[in-house]
């Protein structure tokens, strides 16, 4: 799909992976609206872009649901969702004060797979009554997951389950709308610059960056942004999990 002229959703895009992947899509014509929390920079970045901002909570139906309603009123739709809003979190299974926290494992997978799939569900109903490109598309989407997905790091049983939900899904969500010729992908990112690391000092960050082969450096958010665009303009690209990691492959710890 031709970027330019599209309406896009980020979730997310309040900072981190979204924001840089909101800023890259309005670069390339995009009119951007992004969804993120009411705590969060948001509305400072959608009034950056010229976009607008729409507060939810991505695990709140409701909310997401009114989120979406109000994007595509500004915009005059919604052709794009880029889904990068989640959180991290680390907890052994079993710990020094005994099991794992239920609440802490259910705040994941209800943050990180569920709030993927509510903002899927509504924002692709609103794609569906799109007119459709001379290819027949209506529509793109792009989800986050992680390299944790597929090589878990000891205390990241609730991210890696909720990551590996996000690309288990994946393909089966791109047949599911492929009859709307809405398609459904994912990006799999290694260690990136994101706020979370952005808070350990530098000598901490450059160890990160280390591990990665090539280039041994964390990852930038740009670079996340640039694949999202890469995934959207390619017709081909659909129902398929892109790790972006430097050839990185996680160690126990």
């Amino acid at each position: 799909m031709n970027i330019n002229g599209l309406s896009a959703i980020v979730t997310g895009g309040g900072s981190g992976l979204g924001e840089a992947t909101a800023r890259e899509l309005t670069a390339r014509g995009a009119r951007v609206a992004i969804l993120d929390l009411g705590r969060s920079q948001g509305g400072e970045v959608a009034a950056s872009l010229g976009g607008v901002f729409v507060e939810a909570d991505v695990t709140s139906g409701e909310q997401v649901t009114r989120a979406v309603a109000d994007a595509a009123a500004a915009h005059g739709g919604v052709h794009l969702l880029i889904n990068c809003a989640g959180i991290a979190t680390a907890e052994r299974t079993v710990g020094r004060d005994g099991p794992a926290s239920l609440d802490v494992f259910t705040r994941t997978v209800g943050i990180n797979l569920i709030g993927t799939f509510n903002a899927i569900r509504v924002a692709a109903a609103e794609m569906v009554r799109n007119e459709p490109t001379e290819d027949g598309e209506r529509g793109a989407i792009v989800n986050t997951a992680s390299v944790a997905a597929f090589e878990g790091q000891i205390g990241q049983a609730a991210y890696s389950a909720s990551k590996g939900g996000v690309v288990g899904m994946t393909l089966p969500v791109a047949r599911d709308l492929a009859r709307h010729g809405v398609r459904n992908n994912t990006i799999a990112p290694g260690l990136f610059l994101t706020p979370m690391l952005l808070g350990l000092p530098e000598e901490a960050r450059e160890a990160l960056g280390n591990v990665t082969p090539f280039p041994a450096r964390l990852g930038k958010p740009e670079e996340y942004a640039q694949l999202a665009c890469a995934i959207i303009e390619n017709p081909m690209i659909n129902g398929e999990t892109i790790r972006l990691d430097g050839a990185l492959r996680l160690q126990p710890r």
